[in-house]
């Protein structure tokens, strides 16, 4: 009569001659995976208070105080420049991802340096539009629209800023250390924020732009 094996014993002796590696049989997760988890955390903080400045612009949006409001005050065919701008940027970033990971120097540098001045692009453009709208007597201080449209675009344009600064950062660091870990995973984050900011504006453009001026 042959024994039945005890199913809680199978695969416990080839358990017991595989010691945990850090890559999905027990032991900690690589530092990359761990990386990215921990920087999707923050972007969704961010995403959080994006969704605060969003509430307060659509609660403020009729506050005028008998000043403009969109329709007069909006470029459409300047936003629209500054939306695609943005969105190849993000293309480009994405084949800078794509040249990382395949090793290319040369190709990760030319194509952060192209997602850059793309960004620089817009953040002009979108500086141009702030300085006519003061211009006109439409600053933030001329009515609660007008506090709350400043507010949201101009954090956005703080984000584009800080992630142009990134970019230099990224691309110093590559000359100076090549694809190292703690660049590749600098890299990894760069490629998250960036796109999440693509995500954020494609909102701003509808809801504000789009919305505002119809």
């Amino acid at each position: 009569m042959s024994s039945v094996a005890d199913p809680y014993q199978l695969g416990r002796a080839r358990e017991h001659h595989n010691p945990a590696t850090g890559h999905g049989e027990g032991g900690p997760a690589p530092k990359r995976t761990i990386t990215g988890y921990g920087f999707w955390i923050f972007l969704l903080s961010d995403i959080v208070m994006f969704s605060a400045f969003f509430a307060a612009y659509a609660v403020l949006r009729g506050e005028t105080a008998g000043g403009p409001g969109g329709r007069q005050q909006f470029e459409l065919d300047r936003v629209a420049w500054e939306t695609a701008l943005l969105l190849v940027s993000s293309f480009t970033c994405g084949l800078s991802s794509l040249a990382s990971e395949r090793r290319s120097l040369v190709a990760t540098q030319f194509w952060l340096l192209v997602t850059g001045l793309l960004g620089a692009g817009f953040l002009f453009l979108e500086v141009q539009e702030f300085a006519r709208m003061i211009a006109a007597g439409a600053g933030p201080q001329r009515s609660a629209f007008l506090s709350a449209f400043f507010a949201l675009v101009g954090l956005h344009g703080l984000h584009i800023t800080a992630g142009l600064l990134w970019i230099g950062t990224n691309m110093a660091m590559l000359w100076s250390r090549g694809f190292r870990a703690d660049v590749d995973r600098g890299l990894l984050c760069f490629n998250l924020f960036w796109h999440a900011l693509d995500i954020v504006w494609v909102a701003i453009f509808t809801i504000v732009y789009l919305l505002g001026a119809a």
